[in-house]
């Protein structure tokens, strides 16, 4: 699968195909932090991403 990561826009290639929850701690990363989206639909923890899908990684901003 592709990953980019935004806004830095690093783009990362892993094989094989996993649940978006594993893929996040494989990357090391906690999913309150980040917002997992393929096809401009944003994916939950139980979903499974592909070796053929692109997704992009965005770090959640919060302001106020």
């Amino acid at each position: 699968m592709q990953i980019t990561f935004l806004p830095q826009r690093r783009q990362v290639e892993i094989p094989g195909r996993r649940r978006v929850r594993d893929l996040l701690k494989d990357l090391g990363l906690l999913s309150g932090t980040v917002m997992v989206i393929r096809n401009d639909e944003l994916m939950t923890e139980e979903d499974v991403v592909g070796g053929d899908d692109s997704i992009e990684i965005r770090s959640v901003i919060s302001g106020g």
